[in-house]
Protein backbone atom coordinates (compact mmCIF):
# COMPACT_ATOMS: atom_id res chain seq x y z
CA UNK A 1 0.00 0.00 0.00
CA UNK A 2 1.09 3.30 -1.13
CA UNK A 3 1.20 6.11 1.91
CA UNK A 4 0.53 9.54 -0.25
CA UNK A 5 -0.68 11.63 2.88
CA UNK A 6 0.36 10.60 7.00
CA UNK A 7 -3.30 11.16 7.55
CA UNK A 8 -5.02 9.46 4.22
CA UNK A 9 -4.03 5.55 3.01
CA UNK A 10 -4.45 4.75 -0.31
CA UNK A 11 -5.58 1.49 -2.19
CA UNK A 12 -3.52 0.17 -5.22
CA UNK A 13 -3.69 1.41 -8.40
CA UNK A 14 -3.95 -0.80 -11.00
CA UNK A 15 -0.74 0.01 -13.37
CA UNK A 16 -2.80 -0.09 -16.68
CA UNK A 17 -4.11 2.88 -16.31
CA UNK A 18 -1.39 3.97 -17.58
CA UNK A 19 -1.81 2.28 -20.56
CA UNK A 20 -5.92 3.16 -20.98
CA UNK A 21 -5.31 7.42 -20.53
CA UNK A 22 -2.36 6.88 -23.11
CA UNK A 23 -4.49 4.36 -25.36
CA UNK A 24 -7.90 6.07 -24.64
CA UNK A 25 -7.19 9.95 -24.64
CA UNK A 26 -10.89 10.99 -25.86
CA UNK A 27 -12.05 8.79 -22.40
CA UNK A 28 -9.61 9.96 -20.20
CA UNK A 29 -8.81 13.49 -21.21
CA UNK A 30 -10.81 16.24 -22.92
CA UNK A 31 -10.24 19.13 -24.79
CA UNK A 32 -11.60 22.33 -23.60
CA UNK A 33 -12.11 24.39 -27.08
CA UNK A 34 -15.08 26.55 -27.28
CA UNK A 35 -16.79 28.44 -29.47
CA UNK A 36 -15.60 31.37 -28.67
CA UNK A 37 -11.89 29.86 -30.52
CA UNK A 38 -9.96 29.49 -27.34
CA UNK A 39 -7.95 26.40 -26.78
CA UNK A 40 -7.12 25.40 -23.18
CA UNK A 41 -5.14 22.45 -22.14
CA UNK A 42 -6.04 18.75 -22.13
CA UNK A 43 -7.86 18.16 -18.62
CA UNK A 44 -8.36 14.78 -17.28
CA UNK A 45 -12.00 14.95 -15.65
CA UNK A 46 -13.02 14.70 -12.53
CA UNK A 47 -14.64 11.04 -13.64
CA UNK A 48 -11.86 10.06 -15.11
CA UNK A 49 -9.58 10.28 -11.83
CA UNK A 50 -12.30 8.81 -9.73
CA UNK A 51 -13.49 11.86 -8.08
CA UNK A 52 -16.12 11.86 -5.29
CA UNK A 53 -19.45 13.86 -5.66
CA UNK A 54 -18.82 17.23 -3.63
CA UNK A 55 -20.93 17.95 -0.97
CA UNK A 56 -21.93 21.20 -2.10
CA UNK A 57 -21.32 23.71 -5.13
CA UNK A 58 -21.29 27.41 -4.60
CA UNK A 59 -20.37 29.25 -7.92
CA UNK A 60 -18.05 31.69 -8.41
CA UNK A 61 -18.66 35.44 -9.43
CA UNK A 62 -16.34 35.94 -12.49
CA UNK A 63 -14.53 36.76 -14.17
CA UNK A 64 -12.21 36.94 -10.47
CA UNK A 65 -9.04 39.36 -10.06
CA UNK A 66 -6.41 36.75 -8.58
CA UNK A 67 -4.67 33.25 -9.52
CA UNK A 68 -3.28 31.64 -6.70
CA UNK A 69 -0.63 29.31 -6.80
CA UNK A 70 0.25 26.43 -4.56
CA UNK A 71 1.92 23.00 -4.36
CA UNK A 72 0.65 20.25 -2.66
CA UNK A 73 3.91 19.65 -0.41
CA UNK A 74 2.34 16.27 0.38
CA UNK A 75 1.19 14.42 -1.95
CA UNK A 76 4.99 14.23 -3.45
CA UNK A 77 5.26 14.35 -7.18
CA UNK A 78 3.64 12.13 -9.92
CA UNK A 79 5.35 10.76 -12.63
CA UNK A 80 2.70 8.73 -13.97
CA UNK A 81 -1.03 8.53 -14.38
CA UNK A 82 -1.77 6.08 -11.92
CA UNK A 83 0.61 7.84 -9.36
CA UNK A 84 -1.21 11.43 -9.87
CA UNK A 85 -5.11 10.32 -9.95
CA UNK A 86 -3.90 8.71 -6.67
CA UNK A 87 -2.52 11.78 -5.70
CA UNK A 88 -5.76 13.59 -6.44
CA UNK A 89 -7.71 11.38 -4.97
CA UNK A 90 -5.89 11.08 -1.71
CA UNK A 91 -6.38 15.18 -1.46
CA UNK A 92 -9.68 15.25 -1.70
CA UNK A 93 -9.92 12.23 1.01
CA UNK A 94 -7.69 14.22 3.19
CA UNK A 95 -9.80 17.59 2.30
CA UNK A 96 -13.31 15.72 2.67
CA UNK A 97 -12.85 13.58 5.05
CA UNK A 98 -10.29 14.90 7.54
CA UNK A 99 -10.95 18.69 7.10
CA UNK A 100 -14.97 18.22 6.33
CA UNK A 101 -14.91 20.80 3.03
CA UNK A 102 -17.25 19.95 0.36
CA UNK A 103 -14.76 19.28 -2.04
CA UNK A 104 -10.80 18.82 -3.02
CA UNK A 105 -9.58 22.97 -2.26
CA UNK A 106 -8.13 23.16 -5.72
CA UNK A 107 -9.81 24.51 -9.26
CA UNK A 108 -7.08 22.32 -10.94
CA UNK A 109 -3.71 20.58 -10.41
CA UNK A 110 -0.91 20.05 -12.62
CA UNK A 111 0.84 16.16 -12.20
CA UNK A 112 4.53 15.52 -13.28
CA UNK A 113 2.79 13.03 -16.06
CA UNK A 114 1.88 15.73 -18.11
CA UNK A 115 -1.79 15.90 -17.85
CA UNK A 116 -3.81 18.88 -16.22
CA UNK A 117 -6.33 17.45 -13.25
CA UNK A 118 -10.18 19.19 -12.72
CA UNK A 119 -10.26 19.54 -8.94
CA UNK A 120 -13.62 21.68 -8.33
CA UNK A 121 -12.98 23.16 -12.24
CA UNK A 122 -14.02 26.66 -13.74
CA UNK A 123 -16.41 29.16 -12.03
CA UNK A 124 -16.52 27.12 -8.85
CA UNK A 125 -15.65 28.69 -5.53
CA UNK A 126 -12.61 26.65 -4.07
CA UNK A 127 -11.54 25.96 -0.59
CA UNK A 128 -7.75 26.81 -0.93
CA UNK A 129 -7.05 30.41 0.82
CA UNK A 130 -9.58 31.74 3.13
CA UNK A 131 -10.36 35.34 1.85
CA UNK A 132 -9.46 34.48 -1.28
CA UNK A 133 -11.75 31.47 -2.26
CA UNK A 134 -14.50 33.51 -3.84
CA UNK A 135 -12.34 35.94 -5.54
CA UNK A 136 -9.73 33.18 -7.34
CA UNK A 137 -8.69 30.12 -8.83
CA UNK A 138 -6.34 28.11 -7.03
CA UNK A 139 -3.95 26.14 -9.26
CA UNK A 140 -2.20 23.88 -7.46
CA UNK A 141 1.32 21.92 -9.04
CA UNK A 142 1.63 18.26 -7.25
CA UNK A 143 4.39 17.94 -5.24
CA UNK A 144 7.37 19.89 -3.03
CA UNK A 145 9.28 22.65 -4.86
CA UNK A 146 10.68 23.55 -1.85
CA UNK A 147 14.25 22.88 -3.21
CA UNK A 148 13.15 22.08 -7.01
CA UNK A 149 11.63 23.16 -9.84
CA UNK A 150 8.40 21.73 -11.29
CA UNK A 151 9.25 19.90 -14.82
CA UNK A 152 9.20 22.39 -17.67
CA UNK A 153 6.39 20.42 -18.83
CA UNK A 154 4.02 21.17 -15.98
CA UNK A 155 5.26 24.66 -15.69
CA UNK A 156 4.28 25.20 -19.35
CA UNK A 157 1.14 23.37 -18.38
CA UNK A 158 0.56 26.13 -15.30
CA UNK A 159 1.17 28.75 -18.08
CA UNK A 160 -1.35 27.59 -20.44
CA UNK A 161 -3.87 26.86 -17.78
CA UNK A 162 -3.23 30.83 -16.73
CA UNK A 163 -3.70 31.76 -20.29
CA UNK A 164 -6.93 29.87 -20.81
CA UNK A 165 -8.61 31.45 -17.51
CA UNK A 166 -8.28 34.81 -19.36
CA UNK A 167 -9.18 33.82 -22.93
CA UNK A 168 -12.88 32.24 -21.35
CA UNK A 169 -13.20 35.01 -18.98
CA UNK A 170 -13.02 33.68 -15.74
CA UNK A 171 -10.72 36.08 -14.63
CA UNK A 172 -10.22 39.49 -15.31
CA UNK A 173 -7.56 40.47 -18.23
CA UNK A 174 -5.80 42.64 -15.44
CA UNK A 175 -5.68 39.90 -12.99
CA UNK A 176 -3.05 39.51 -10.50
CA UNK A 177 -1.20 36.52 -10.26
CA UNK A 178 -0.18 35.78 -6.51
CA UNK A 179 1.83 32.64 -4.43
CA UNK A 180 -0.12 31.31 -1.80
CA UNK A 181 2.25 32.43 0.54
CA UNK A 182 1.29 35.96 0.06
CA UNK A 183 -1.97 35.97 1.08
CA UNK A 184 -1.32 33.57 3.84
CA UNK A 185 0.90 32.61 6.94
CA UNK A 186 2.40 29.30 4.86
CA UNK A 187 5.92 28.00 2.92
CA UNK A 188 3.54 27.20 0.05
CA UNK A 189 3.84 27.23 -3.10
CA UNK A 190 7.73 26.27 -2.41
CA UNK A 191 10.63 28.58 -2.04
CA UNK A 192 12.04 27.53 -5.67
CA UNK A 193 8.65 27.69 -7.51
CA UNK A 194 7.45 30.79 -6.07
CA UNK A 195 10.70 32.56 -7.35
CA UNK A 196 9.91 31.24 -10.68
CA UNK A 197 6.13 32.73 -10.82
CA UNK A 198 8.37 36.11 -9.73
CA UNK A 199 9.24 36.25 -13.28
CA UNK A 200 5.66 35.48 -14.95
CA UNK A 201 3.56 38.28 -16.59
CA UNK A 202 0.37 39.16 -14.39
CA UNK A 203 2.59 38.51 -10.66
CA UNK A 204 1.81 40.89 -8.35
CA UNK A 205 4.86 42.09 -6.13
CA UNK A 206 2.80 44.56 -3.67
CA UNK A 207 0.00 42.40 -2.51
CA UNK A 208 1.76 40.68 0.74
CA UNK A 209 -0.88 40.53 2.92
CA UNK A 210 1.40 38.03 5.12
CA UNK A 211 4.82 39.67 6.40
CA UNK A 212 7.57 37.83 5.31
CA UNK A 213 10.93 37.93 7.16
Amino acid sequence: MTILHPLVALFPFDLSLDNAVQNNKTRLRSVAKCSHGYECPEVVSRADWGAQSPRAILPMHVPVPYILIHHTYIPKSCNTSSSCVAAMQSMQNHHKDRLGWNDIGYNFAVGGDGHVYEGRGWDIVGAHSPSFNNISIGICLIGDYTSELPSTTMLNLTMELLRCATSRGSVQTDYKLLGHRQVRDTQCPGDVLFEEIKKWEHWDPYLNIIPRS
